[in-house]
Protein backbone atom coordinates (compact mmCIF):
# COMPACT_ATOMS: atom_id res chain seq x y z
CA UNK A 1 0.00 0.00 0.00
CA UNK A 2 1.13 3.57 -0.58
CA UNK A 3 0.55 6.59 1.44
CA UNK A 4 0.86 10.12 1.38
CA UNK A 5 4.83 9.65 2.52
CA UNK A 6 5.47 7.97 -0.59
CA UNK A 7 5.08 11.37 -2.74
CA UNK A 8 6.73 13.46 0.60
CA UNK A 9 9.60 10.83 0.19
CA UNK A 10 9.77 11.60 -3.95
CA UNK A 11 10.49 15.20 -2.85
CA UNK A 12 13.13 14.52 -0.65
CA UNK A 13 14.89 12.29 -2.95
CA UNK A 14 18.54 12.75 -2.70
CA UNK A 15 20.42 15.05 -5.37
CA UNK A 16 23.84 15.33 -4.06
CA UNK A 17 25.06 13.08 -6.43
CA UNK A 18 24.43 12.29 -9.72
CA UNK A 19 23.47 8.57 -10.56
CA UNK A 20 25.53 6.88 -12.76
CA UNK A 21 23.34 3.96 -14.58
CA UNK A 22 24.85 1.03 -16.23
CA UNK A 23 21.96 1.02 -18.94
CA UNK A 24 19.79 3.36 -20.84
CA UNK A 25 16.91 5.19 -18.63
CA UNK A 26 14.21 3.89 -20.07
CA UNK A 27 15.64 0.35 -19.38
CA UNK A 28 16.45 1.48 -16.05
CA UNK A 29 13.15 2.50 -14.69
CA UNK A 30 11.97 -0.73 -16.67
CA UNK A 31 14.51 -2.53 -14.29
CA UNK A 32 12.60 -0.82 -11.34
CA UNK A 33 9.25 -1.49 -12.46
CA UNK A 34 10.15 -5.36 -12.70
CA UNK A 35 11.46 -5.30 -9.00
CA UNK A 36 7.88 -3.99 -7.76
CA UNK A 37 6.29 -6.69 -9.80
CA UNK A 38 8.41 -9.18 -8.31
CA UNK A 39 8.22 -7.71 -4.90
CA UNK A 40 4.61 -7.15 -5.02
CA UNK A 41 4.33 -11.30 -6.16
CA UNK A 42 6.50 -12.35 -3.53
CA UNK A 43 4.63 -10.46 -0.70
CA UNK A 44 1.38 -12.18 -1.79
CA UNK A 45 2.70 -14.82 -1.50
CA UNK A 46 4.05 -14.79 2.14
CA UNK A 47 0.71 -13.58 3.03
CA UNK A 48 -0.56 -16.48 1.42
CA UNK A 49 1.51 -19.26 2.82
CA UNK A 50 0.45 -17.35 6.56
CA UNK A 51 -3.62 -17.62 5.66
CA UNK A 52 -2.95 -21.06 4.05
CA UNK A 53 -0.79 -22.91 6.86
CA UNK A 54 -2.94 -20.62 9.82
CA UNK A 55 -6.30 -22.40 8.65
CA UNK A 56 -4.83 -25.35 8.28
CA UNK A 57 -2.95 -25.70 11.69
CA UNK A 58 -6.00 -23.75 13.56
CA UNK A 59 -9.10 -24.09 11.59
CA UNK A 60 -11.82 -21.77 11.42
CA UNK A 61 -10.02 -20.00 7.74
CA UNK A 62 -12.26 -17.07 7.84
CA UNK A 63 -10.75 -15.65 11.78
CA UNK A 64 -7.57 -16.51 10.47
CA UNK A 65 -7.33 -14.54 7.16
CA UNK A 66 -8.99 -12.13 8.98
CA UNK A 67 -5.99 -11.44 11.30
CA UNK A 68 -3.46 -12.42 8.81
CA UNK A 69 -4.96 -9.30 6.27
CA UNK A 70 -5.75 -7.33 9.26
CA UNK A 71 -2.40 -7.12 11.16
CA UNK A 72 -0.33 -7.41 7.89
CA UNK A 73 -2.28 -4.27 5.91
CA UNK A 74 -2.36 -2.37 9.73
CA UNK A 75 2.03 -2.86 9.40
CA UNK A 76 2.09 -2.16 5.79
CA UNK A 77 1.25 1.70 7.60
CA UNK A 78 3.87 1.84 9.96
CA UNK A 79 6.46 0.14 7.38
CA UNK A 80 5.68 3.17 4.76
CA UNK A 81 6.41 5.72 7.85
CA UNK A 82 9.73 3.97 8.58
CA UNK A 83 10.67 4.01 5.27
CA UNK A 84 10.89 7.83 6.09
CA UNK A 85 13.78 7.31 8.01
CA UNK A 86 15.46 5.32 5.24
CA UNK A 87 15.02 7.81 2.26
CA UNK A 88 18.27 9.29 3.02
CA UNK A 89 20.02 6.31 1.86
CA UNK A 90 17.29 4.44 -0.36
CA UNK A 91 19.49 1.94 -2.02
CA UNK A 92 20.85 1.03 1.05
CA UNK A 93 17.56 1.03 2.93
CA UNK A 94 15.26 -0.85 0.06
CA UNK A 95 18.28 -3.11 0.13
CA UNK A 96 18.84 -3.83 3.62
CA UNK A 97 14.52 -4.04 3.39
CA UNK A 98 14.54 -6.94 0.64
CA UNK A 99 17.29 -9.12 2.61
CA UNK A 100 15.22 -8.98 6.02
CA UNK A 101 12.02 -9.43 4.17
CA UNK A 102 13.58 -12.57 2.17
CA UNK A 103 14.53 -13.91 5.60
CA UNK A 104 11.95 -13.72 6.77
CA UNK A 105 9.11 -14.37 4.60
CA UNK A 106 11.15 -17.14 3.15
CA UNK A 107 11.55 -19.08 7.46
CA UNK A 108 7.85 -18.06 8.05
CA UNK A 109 6.20 -21.38 7.09
CA UNK A 110 8.73 -23.45 9.07
CA UNK A 111 8.37 -21.36 11.84
CA UNK A 112 5.15 -21.46 12.32
CA UNK A 113 5.02 -24.91 11.63
CA UNK A 114 7.61 -25.37 14.54
CA UNK A 115 5.08 -23.32 16.79
CA UNK A 116 2.50 -25.48 16.49
CA UNK A 117 4.30 -28.94 16.68
CA UNK A 118 6.51 -28.18 19.46
CA UNK A 119 4.50 -25.56 21.51
CA UNK A 120 1.38 -26.41 20.54
CA UNK A 121 -0.17 -23.07 19.62
CA UNK A 122 0.52 -20.93 16.01
CA UNK A 123 -1.70 -17.95 16.58
CA UNK A 124 0.75 -15.79 18.36
CA UNK A 125 3.79 -16.73 15.93
CA UNK A 126 0.95 -16.08 12.68
CA UNK A 127 0.48 -12.70 14.28
CA UNK A 128 4.10 -11.74 15.09
CA UNK A 129 5.11 -12.84 11.33
CA UNK A 130 1.92 -10.98 9.67
CA UNK A 131 3.52 -7.87 11.22
CA UNK A 132 6.84 -7.99 10.38
CA UNK A 133 6.01 -9.14 7.17
CA UNK A 134 3.22 -6.29 6.52
CA UNK A 135 6.26 -3.80 7.84
CA UNK A 136 8.67 -4.64 5.43
CA UNK A 137 6.67 -5.08 2.50
CA UNK A 138 5.14 -0.96 3.72
CA UNK A 139 8.71 -0.03 3.41
CA UNK A 140 9.17 -1.64 -0.53
CA UNK A 141 6.86 1.21 -2.10
CA UNK A 142 7.94 4.14 -0.65
CA UNK A 143 12.27 3.85 -0.99
CA UNK A 144 11.53 2.24 -4.72
CA UNK A 145 9.17 5.41 -5.65
CA UNK A 146 12.60 7.55 -4.43
CA UNK A 147 14.91 5.18 -6.63
CA UNK A 148 12.75 5.65 -9.76
CA UNK A 149 12.84 9.35 -8.84
CA UNK A 150 16.57 9.22 -8.91
CA UNK A 151 16.78 7.67 -12.48
CA UNK A 152 14.44 10.53 -14.09
CA UNK A 153 12.45 13.10 -12.01
CA UNK A 154 8.84 13.01 -12.98
CA UNK A 155 5.66 14.67 -11.01
CA UNK A 156 4.58 12.46 -8.51
CA UNK A 157 1.50 11.08 -9.65
CA UNK A 158 3.03 9.46 -12.97
CA UNK A 159 5.39 8.35 -10.43
CA UNK A 160 2.89 6.48 -8.12
CA UNK A 161 0.77 5.54 -10.90
CA UNK A 162 3.81 3.77 -12.51
CA UNK A 163 4.09 1.99 -9.00
CA UNK A 164 1.05 1.42 -8.36
CA UNK A 165 0.56 -0.44 -11.85
CA UNK A 166 3.36 -3.23 -11.62
CA UNK A 167 2.23 -3.34 -7.78
CA UNK A 168 -1.11 -4.62 -9.14
CA UNK A 169 0.03 -6.38 -12.03
CA UNK A 170 2.70 -8.59 -10.01
CA UNK A 171 0.18 -9.26 -6.68
CA UNK A 172 -1.75 -11.00 -9.43
CA UNK A 173 0.80 -13.02 -10.30
CA UNK A 174 2.03 -14.05 -7.16
CA UNK A 175 -1.95 -14.91 -5.92
CA UNK A 176 -2.35 -17.62 -8.87
CA UNK A 177 1.05 -18.90 -8.36
CA UNK A 178 0.61 -20.04 -4.96
CA UNK A 179 -2.47 -22.70 -5.59
CA UNK A 180 -1.52 -23.51 -9.29
CA UNK A 181 2.20 -23.41 -9.57
CA UNK A 182 4.16 -23.14 -5.68
CA UNK A 183 1.55 -25.54 -4.16
CA UNK A 184 1.51 -28.04 -6.57
CA UNK A 185 5.20 -28.17 -7.57
CA UNK A 186 6.90 -27.27 -3.73
CA UNK A 187 4.30 -27.48 -1.25
CA UNK A 188 4.00 -25.05 1.42
CA UNK A 189 7.59 -24.90 2.86
CA UNK A 190 9.61 -25.57 -0.04
CA UNK A 191 7.31 -22.53 -1.65
CA UNK A 192 7.93 -20.09 1.28
CA UNK A 193 11.77 -20.74 0.94
CA UNK A 194 12.13 -20.47 -2.54
CA UNK A 195 9.87 -17.53 -2.75
CA UNK A 196 11.94 -16.01 -0.09
CA UNK A 197 15.06 -16.87 -2.19
CA UNK A 198 13.25 -15.07 -5.64
CA UNK A 199 13.30 -12.46 -3.21
CA UNK A 200 16.38 -11.86 -2.32
CA UNK A 201 17.84 -12.31 -5.75
CA UNK A 202 15.69 -9.73 -7.07
CA UNK A 203 16.55 -7.03 -4.33
CA UNK A 204 19.91 -7.54 -4.81
CA UNK A 205 20.15 -7.63 -8.32
CA UNK A 206 18.48 -4.00 -8.42
CA UNK A 207 20.59 -2.28 -5.68
CA UNK A 208 24.09 -4.14 -6.56
CA UNK A 209 24.07 -3.59 -10.33
CA UNK A 210 21.42 -1.22 -11.18
CA UNK A 211 22.13 1.41 -8.22
CA UNK A 212 25.93 0.66 -7.33
CA UNK A 213 26.96 3.93 -7.93
CA UNK A 214 24.97 5.31 -4.92
CA UNK A 215 27.15 2.75 -2.68
CA UNK A 216 30.10 2.90 -1.44
CA UNK A 217 32.80 -0.05 -1.77
CA UNK A 218 31.71 -1.09 2.15
CA UNK A 219 28.35 -1.12 1.67
CA UNK A 220 28.37 -2.91 -1.73
CA UNK A 221 30.54 -5.76 0.30
CA UNK A 222 28.32 -5.96 3.08
CA UNK A 223 24.97 -6.15 1.11
CA UNK A 224 26.46 -8.51 -1.01
CA UNK A 225 27.83 -10.99 1.67
CA UNK A 226 24.59 -10.24 3.83
CA UNK A 227 22.52 -11.61 0.19
CA UNK A 228 24.74 -14.30 -0.09
CA UNK A 229 24.42 -15.58 3.62
CA UNK A 230 20.24 -15.23 2.98
CA UNK A 231 20.17 -17.74 0.14
CA UNK A 232 22.93 -19.60 1.82
CA UNK A 233 20.19 -19.91 4.78
CA UNK A 234 17.60 -20.34 2.86
CA UNK A 235 19.45 -23.16 0.46
CA UNK A 236 20.09 -25.11 3.71
CA UNK A 237 16.28 -24.60 4.95
CA UNK A 238 15.22 -26.30 1.92
CA UNK A 239 17.78 -29.10 2.09
CA UNK A 240 16.61 -29.87 5.46
CA UNK A 241 12.68 -29.61 4.53
CA UNK A 242 12.36 -33.25 4.37
CA UNK A 243 14.12 -34.38 7.32
CA UNK A 244 12.28 -31.12 9.66
CA UNK A 245 8.60 -32.21 8.15
CA UNK A 246 9.23 -35.45 9.10
CA UNK A 247 10.24 -34.08 13.09
CA UNK A 248 7.48 -32.14 13.35
CA UNK A 249 4.76 -34.67 12.06
CA UNK A 250 6.20 -36.78 14.69
CA UNK A 251 5.43 -34.36 17.16
CA UNK A 252 2.37 -33.93 16.22
CA UNK A 253 1.21 -37.34 15.55
CA UNK A 254 3.56 -39.36 17.75
CA UNK A 255 6.50 -41.71 16.26
CA UNK A 256 4.68 -43.95 14.72
CA UNK A 257 3.53 -42.09 11.44
CA UNK A 258 3.33 -44.73 8.82
CA UNK A 259 2.21 -42.66 5.95
CA UNK A 260 1.75 -39.02 4.98
CA UNK A 261 0.64 -37.68 1.66
CA UNK A 262 -0.51 -34.57 0.44
CA UNK A 263 -3.29 -34.67 -1.83
CA UNK A 264 -5.13 -32.83 -3.98
CA UNK A 265 -7.73 -31.82 -1.36
CA UNK A 266 -5.68 -32.57 1.99
CA UNK A 267 -3.06 -33.62 4.38
CA UNK A 268 -3.55 -37.56 4.78
CA UNK A 269 -1.63 -39.08 7.48
CA UNK A 270 -2.00 -42.69 8.66
CA UNK A 271 -0.63 -44.16 11.61
CA UNK A 272 0.31 -47.46 13.18
CA UNK A 273 -1.14 -49.31 15.44
CA UNK A 274 -4.15 -48.92 16.30
CA UNK A 275 -4.68 -47.45 13.37
CA UNK A 276 -5.32 -43.41 13.25
CA UNK A 277 -6.25 -41.52 10.16
CA UNK A 278 -5.94 -37.56 10.45
CA UNK A 279 -6.97 -35.50 7.63
CA UNK A 280 -5.61 -31.60 7.78
CA UNK A 281 -4.30 -32.42 11.09
CA UNK A 282 -7.64 -33.45 12.57
CA UNK A 283 -8.38 -36.97 13.66
CA UNK A 284 -11.03 -38.79 11.32
CA UNK A 285 -10.86 -42.19 12.36
CA UNK A 286 -9.39 -43.89 15.67
CA UNK A 287 -9.32 -47.84 15.31
CA UNK A 288 -10.28 -48.48 18.75
CA UNK A 289 -13.39 -46.86 18.38
CA UNK A 290 -14.32 -45.79 15.18
CA UNK A 291 -17.38 -48.29 14.66
CA UNK A 292 -19.43 -46.61 17.39
CA UNK A 293 -19.37 -43.38 15.39
CA UNK A 294 -20.09 -45.48 12.29
CA UNK A 295 -22.72 -47.88 13.67
CA UNK A 296 -24.40 -44.81 15.21
CA UNK A 297 -24.42 -42.96 11.93
CA UNK A 298 -25.85 -46.06 9.49
CA UNK A 299 -27.84 -48.47 11.22
CA UNK A 300 -31.19 -46.37 12.43
CA UNK A 301 -31.29 -44.94 8.95
CA UNK A 302 -31.14 -48.31 7.77
CA UNK A 303 -34.73 -48.78 9.14
CA UNK A 304 -36.78 -48.66 6.14
CA UNK A 305 -36.04 -49.31 2.58
CA UNK A 306 -32.68 -49.00 1.51
CA UNK A 307 -31.81 -50.57 -2.09
CA UNK A 308 -30.27 -47.50 -3.63
CA UNK A 309 -27.82 -45.71 -0.50
CA UNK A 310 -25.72 -42.36 -0.84
CA UNK A 311 -23.35 -42.01 1.12
CA UNK A 312 -22.08 -37.95 0.38
CA UNK A 313 -18.40 -38.25 2.04
CA UNK A 314 -17.00 -41.15 4.35
CA UNK A 315 -13.85 -41.68 2.23
CA UNK A 316 -12.52 -43.74 4.29
CA UNK A 317 -14.65 -46.57 3.31
CA UNK A 318 -16.24 -47.63 7.04
CA UNK A 319 -19.78 -46.34 6.98
CA UNK A 320 -19.84 -47.84 3.32
CA UNK A 321 -18.49 -51.00 5.68
CA UNK A 322 -21.54 -50.98 7.87
CA UNK A 323 -24.05 -50.21 4.56
CA UNK A 324 -22.80 -53.28 2.68
CA UNK A 325 -23.48 -55.57 5.78
CA UNK A 326 -27.05 -55.33 4.81
CA UNK A 327 -27.82 -57.87 2.05
CA UNK A 328 -30.92 -55.89 0.27
CA UNK A 329 -28.87 -53.05 -0.43
CA UNK A 330 -28.46 -53.10 -4.45
CA UNK A 331 -26.30 -50.12 -5.23
CA UNK A 332 -23.93 -47.23 -3.09
CA UNK A 333 -22.82 -44.46 -4.42
CA UNK A 334 -19.75 -42.78 -2.86
CA UNK A 335 -19.31 -39.13 -3.34
CA UNK A 336 -16.47 -37.91 -1.83
CA UNK A 337 -13.79 -35.06 -3.47
CA UNK A 338 -10.89 -36.54 -2.63
CA UNK A 339 -9.77 -39.42 -4.97
CA UNK A 340 -6.58 -40.45 -3.31
CA UNK A 341 -7.91 -40.85 -0.02
CA UNK A 342 -10.60 -43.42 -1.52
CA UNK A 343 -7.50 -45.16 -3.34
CA UNK A 344 -5.94 -45.28 0.34
CA UNK A 345 -8.60 -46.67 1.33
CA UNK A 346 -8.48 -49.07 -1.42
CA UNK A 347 -5.64 -50.25 -1.47
CA UNK A 348 -3.85 -49.90 1.92
CA UNK A 349 -3.29 -53.00 3.91
CA UNK A 350 -4.43 -51.14 7.59
CA UNK A 351 -7.37 -49.14 6.28
CA UNK A 352 -8.85 -51.36 3.72
CA UNK A 353 -8.53 -54.27 6.15
CA UNK A 354 -10.53 -51.69 9.01
CA UNK A 355 -13.45 -51.64 6.23
CA UNK A 356 -13.12 -54.88 5.39
CA UNK A 357 -12.39 -54.29 1.64
CA UNK A 358 -15.77 -52.59 0.88
CA UNK A 359 -14.27 -50.88 -2.02
CA UNK A 360 -14.02 -54.46 -3.89
CA UNK A 361 -18.05 -55.02 -3.71
CA UNK A 362 -19.61 -54.43 -6.82
CA UNK A 363 -22.14 -52.55 -5.78
CA UNK A 364 -20.23 -49.63 -5.09
CA UNK A 365 -19.82 -46.55 -7.23
CA UNK A 366 -16.79 -44.12 -6.00
CA UNK A 367 -16.99 -40.60 -7.24
CA UNK A 368 -14.59 -38.20 -6.71
CA UNK A 369 -16.45 -34.86 -6.62
CA UNK A 370 -17.22 -32.10 -4.41
CA UNK A 371 -20.59 -33.07 -2.80
CA UNK A 372 -22.27 -29.97 -2.82
CA UNK A 373 -21.50 -29.39 -6.75
CA UNK A 374 -22.57 -33.14 -7.09
CA UNK A 375 -25.70 -32.79 -5.56
CA UNK A 376 -26.64 -29.75 -7.64
CA UNK A 377 -25.19 -30.57 -11.04
CA UNK A 378 -25.91 -34.30 -11.20
CA UNK A 379 -29.68 -34.39 -10.01
CA UNK A 380 -29.72 -37.99 -8.61
CA UNK A 381 -33.27 -38.17 -7.80
CA UNK A 382 -33.70 -38.11 -11.54
CA UNK A 383 -35.99 -40.87 -13.47
CA UNK A 384 -34.65 -43.74 -11.28
CA UNK A 385 -36.38 -42.16 -8.21
CA UNK A 386 -34.22 -41.15 -6.15
CA UNK A 387 -31.65 -42.89 -2.66
CA UNK A 388 -34.15 -44.70 -0.16
CA UNK A 389 -30.78 -43.48 2.49
CA UNK A 390 -29.03 -40.48 2.04
CA UNK A 391 -25.79 -40.78 5.11
CA UNK A 392 -23.91 -37.22 5.30
CA UNK A 393 -20.51 -38.50 6.92
CA UNK A 394 -18.74 -34.89 6.39
CA UNK A 395 -15.85 -33.02 8.65
CA UNK A 396 -16.91 -31.24 11.41
CA UNK A 397 -19.57 -28.48 11.22
CA UNK A 398 -17.03 -25.78 13.08
CA UNK A 399 -14.59 -26.24 10.59
CA UNK A 400 -15.15 -23.05 7.97
CA UNK A 401 -14.06 -25.00 4.78
CA UNK A 402 -17.14 -27.28 5.39
CA UNK A 403 -19.93 -24.87 6.30
CA UNK A 404 -21.70 -25.18 2.74
CA UNK A 405 -22.21 -28.78 3.72
CA UNK A 406 -24.23 -27.85 6.71
CA UNK A 407 -26.28 -25.28 4.88
CA UNK A 408 -29.95 -25.05 4.31
CA UNK A 409 -29.25 -24.60 0.79
CA UNK A 410 -26.89 -28.29 0.66
CA UNK A 411 -29.70 -29.96 2.76
CA UNK A 412 -32.53 -28.77 0.33
CA UNK A 413 -30.06 -30.63 -2.43
CA UNK A 414 -30.18 -34.09 -0.07
CA UNK A 415 -33.86 -33.09 0.39
CA UNK A 416 -34.08 -33.88 -3.30
CA UNK A 417 -32.39 -36.57 -4.06
CA UNK A 418 -34.47 -38.75 -1.64
CA UNK A 419 -36.67 -41.29 -2.78
CA UNK A 420 -40.21 -41.22 -1.05
CA UNK A 421 -40.12 -42.71 2.17
CA UNK A 422 -36.30 -42.12 1.81
CA UNK A 423 -34.13 -41.23 5.25
CA UNK A 424 -31.09 -38.35 5.81
CA UNK A 425 -28.68 -39.07 8.52
CA UNK A 426 -26.34 -36.32 9.54
CA UNK A 427 -23.45 -36.33 11.58
CA UNK A 428 -23.95 -32.79 13.78
CA UNK A 429 -20.58 -32.64 16.00
CA UNK A 430 -19.81 -33.07 19.11
CA UNK A 431 -22.59 -31.83 21.69
CA UNK A 432 -20.39 -31.50 24.34
CA UNK A 433 -18.01 -28.98 22.54
CA UNK A 434 -21.26 -26.94 21.96
CA UNK A 435 -24.65 -27.53 21.89
CA UNK A 436 -25.43 -24.77 19.57
CA UNK A 437 -23.67 -26.18 17.06
CA UNK A 438 -25.66 -29.49 17.49
CA UNK A 439 -28.99 -27.95 17.52
CA UNK A 440 -28.17 -25.29 14.30
CA UNK A 441 -27.33 -27.95 12.41
CA UNK A 442 -31.13 -29.68 13.79
CA UNK A 443 -32.60 -26.47 12.94
CA UNK A 444 -31.07 -25.87 9.82
CA UNK A 445 -32.25 -29.40 8.34
CA UNK A 446 -35.82 -28.85 9.49
CA UNK A 447 -35.64 -25.59 7.85
CA UNK A 448 -34.74 -27.50 4.50
CA UNK A 449 -38.04 -28.81 4.73
CA UNK A 450 -37.16 -32.05 6.56
CA UNK A 451 -38.14 -33.58 10.18
CA UNK A 452 -35.88 -34.32 12.28
CA UNK A 453 -35.11 -37.38 15.57
CA UNK A 454 -31.61 -36.33 16.80
CA UNK A 455 -29.42 -38.10 18.69
CA UNK A 456 -26.29 -38.02 21.28
CA UNK A 457 -24.04 -41.32 21.02
CA UNK A 458 -22.27 -40.22 24.70
CA UNK A 459 -18.36 -40.98 25.18
CA UNK A 460 -17.58 -44.22 26.33
CA UNK A 461 -14.10 -46.18 26.80
CA UNK A 462 -12.34 -42.75 26.88
CA UNK A 463 -13.74 -42.18 23.51
CA UNK A 464 -15.46 -39.38 21.34
CA UNK A 465 -18.77 -38.15 21.74
CA UNK A 466 -21.23 -37.61 18.60
CA UNK A 467 -24.73 -35.58 17.68
CA UNK A 468 -26.26 -37.48 15.05
CA UNK A 469 -29.74 -36.14 13.02
CA UNK A 470 -31.68 -38.19 11.34
CA UNK A 471 -34.47 -36.87 8.88
CA UNK A 472 -37.28 -37.47 6.52
CA UNK A 473 -39.77 -35.86 4.39
CA UNK A 474 -42.89 -35.70 6.23
CA UNK A 475 -42.77 -36.97 9.80
CA UNK A 476 -39.79 -37.61 11.72
CA UNK A 477 -38.37 -41.00 11.57
CA UNK A 478 -38.57 -43.31 14.33
CA UNK A 479 -35.45 -43.80 15.47
CA UNK A 480 -34.62 -47.88 15.79
CA UNK A 481 -32.86 -50.63 14.35
CA UNK A 482 -33.59 -53.00 11.52
CA UNK A 483 -35.13 -56.01 11.60
CA UNK A 484 -32.27 -56.94 9.06
CA UNK A 485 -29.32 -55.17 10.48
CA UNK A 486 -25.91 -57.01 10.84
CA UNK A 487 -24.39 -58.01 14.43
CA UNK A 488 -23.21 -54.73 15.94
CA UNK A 489 -20.52 -54.17 18.41
CA UNK A 490 -21.65 -51.35 20.42
CA UNK A 491 -25.26 -49.66 19.25
CA UNK A 492 -28.19 -51.73 20.42
CA UNK A 493 -31.83 -50.92 20.84
CA UNK A 494 -31.23 -49.65 24.43
CA UNK A 495 -28.41 -47.59 23.56
CA UNK A 496 -29.96 -46.06 20.79
CA UNK A 497 -33.09 -45.29 22.88
CA UNK A 498 -30.51 -43.88 25.78
CA UNK A 499 -29.22 -41.53 22.56
CA UNK A 500 -32.13 -39.77 21.48
CA UNK A 501 -33.08 -39.23 25.53
CA UNK A 502 -29.76 -37.97 26.07
CA UNK A 503 -30.71 -35.28 23.37
CA UNK A 504 -34.19 -34.36 23.87
CA UNK A 505 -33.25 -33.79 27.83
CA UNK A 506 -31.18 -30.67 26.54
CA UNK A 507 -33.32 -29.21 23.22
CA UNK A 508 -32.39 -25.71 22.02
CA UNK A 509 -35.11 -24.81 19.77
CA UNK A 510 -35.83 -21.53 17.74
CA UNK A 511 -32.44 -21.24 16.48
CA UNK A 512 -31.57 -19.56 13.21
CA UNK A 513 -30.46 -21.74 10.27
CA UNK A 514 -27.18 -22.02 8.13
CA UNK A 515 -27.09 -20.64 5.22
CA UNK A 516 -24.56 -19.94 2.50
CA UNK A 517 -25.07 -16.15 3.41
CA UNK A 518 -24.77 -16.51 6.67
CA UNK A 519 -23.16 -19.99 7.94
CA UNK A 520 -23.82 -20.72 11.28
CA UNK A 521 -21.57 -23.23 13.42
CA UNK A 522 -22.92 -22.41 16.90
Amino acid sequence: MIDQSASRTARAAPRACRLRLPVPVAAARALVLAAVFVCAACGLVYELELVALASYLVGDSVTQASIVLSVMVFAMGAGSLLAKRLSCAPAVGFAAVEIVLALVGGLSVMALYASFAWLGQSRPAMAVFAFAIGVLIGAEIPLLMTLIQRIRRQDAGGAVADLFAADYVGALVGGLAFPFLLLPCYGQLTGALVTGAVNAVAGGFLVLWLFRSDLTPRARGRLLAANVVVLAVLAGAAWAAGPFERAAREAVYGGDVRLAEQTAVQEVVLTGAPLQLFLDGRLRVRARDEYRYHEALVHPAMAGRHRRVLILGGGDGLALREVLGYPGVGSVTVVDPDAELVALARDDRALAGLNRHAYRDPRVRAVAADTFDWLRWARPSGARGGYDVVLADLPDPGISRSAKLYSQEFYGLAERALAPGGRLAVHAGAPSAGRRGFWTVDATIRAAGLRTAAYWIGPGHGGGDWGFVLAARHRAPALRLPADAPRLRSLTPAALASAARRAARAPMRGLPPSTLMHPRSG
